[in-house]
């Protein structure tokens, strides 16, 4: 018999003391009915809850959750005013509380984004700063390719002038011969 179908009733049993309960208080139903006393008791047949597929899935999807549904779900938790009112409406969306830390995060990095103060006009295409980086190494690399032939100028000279015995003016004492 399902458990969903069978509705106990209690019956006493002479020499019996049974435990007085409260409204809302709990207990395990007995494997066994005749033993305690509960006589087994079929409801009405109707019709029956679904039951969920037992197959498992081959891969697990990930969750994905669009913004309205988000803000839906944020609206309805800020309205819950009750004592587990929050953790009702989580398990009835089959949500986690750190979805909603995540989703008040991004609301607020939101609105913080949305209130920041917007620079008017066109965007530039580029930053002027790279701009001039740019132009400075251009200049860089055209100035270091002179030294560069500025140097080999300067020992074919060194070399023309000590072949021909002319000698050179050495810049380091004051323009005197060597």
């Amino acid at each position: 018999m399902s458990k969903t179908n069978v509705k106990r009733i209690d019956v006493p049993l002479p020499g019996l003391v049974t435990a007085e309960r409260r409204e809302g208080e709990r207990s395990e139903p007995s494997a066994a009915p005749a033993e305690c006393g509960a006589i087994p008791v079929r409801e009405a047949e109707g019709p029956r809850p679904a039951r969920p597929d037992p197959e498992v899935a081959a891969k697990a999807g990930r969750r994905r959750f669009n913004a309205e549904y988000k803000q839906s779900i944020l609206r309805e938790v800020d309205r819950c005013r009750d004592e587990g009112a929050i953790g009702a409406l989580l398990r009835r969306e089959g949500l986690y509380s750190s979805h909603l830390t995540t989703w008040r995060r991004q609301r607020d990095q939101a609105v913080q984004a949305a209130l920041a103060p917007q620079k008017r006009g066109p965007k530039p295409s580029r930053n002027p700063l790279m701009e001039e980086m740019e132009k400075l190494r251009r200049e860089n690399t055209r100035l270091a390719q002179q030294l560069e032939k500025a140097e080999i100028i300067i020992d074919v000279q060194k070399k023309v002038s000590s072949l021909l015995g002319i000698p050179l003016k050495d810049s380091n004492d004051g323009g005197m011969n060597s």
